[in-house]
């Protein structure tokens, strides 16, 4: 009985911290702009930042308001700008990735409902070695080129 104890107690006192993603990255910035009328497909945006002594890999985001999300590139094929999925991106120790209009970016795709300025929705993005990270992001109006802050949450 008295090791079941010293267990319970070992496990109250571990379970946080083997619960927390431990490469050191941190997400912040999460904002998506409003979508019009009935449209399905949204992007968010956003800005990871490794703290680590080791790089780390975004290997999937996921959203309980869209039927799927991928990882997005933009990229220049002559005069034309192509979306390209990405299946990682890879976050260097001691970098900063900034997820944004016209670069990398994350696709909502078979949206739920429209995004609505002023509301905000949760994100959830796996790491190969820090597990996962869930932000808010801040719905802001169909033309923002901006975004707000919002610490990641643990």
């Amino acid at each position: 009985m008295r090791l079941v104890a010293i267990l319970m107690a070992l496990w109250v006192v571990l379970a946080p911290a083997l619960a927390q993603p431990s490469s050191g990255i941190a997400l912040s910035d999460a904002w998506a702009r409003a979508t019009p009328g009935a449209g399905t497909t949204g992007a968010a945006y956003l800005t990871l930042a490794n703290a680590g002594a080791a790089t780390d890999r975004l290997i999937a985001v996921s959203t309980p308001i869209a039927r799927s999300v991928e990882l997005h590139t933009t990229v220049r094929d002559g005069d034309i700008l192509r979306m390209q999925a990405l299946d990682t991106l890879g976050i260097a120790p001691g970098s900063a990735v900034e997820l944004k209009p016209g670069g990398i970016h994350i696709m909502l795709l078979g949206l739920k409902a429209p995004l609505k300025e002023e509301t905000t929705f949760p994100l959830t993005l796996t790491f190969a070695a820090g597990g996962d990270l869930t932000v808010d992001v801040a719905v802001r109006g169909a033309g923002a080129m901006g975004r707000t802050s919002q610490p990641s949450k643990r």
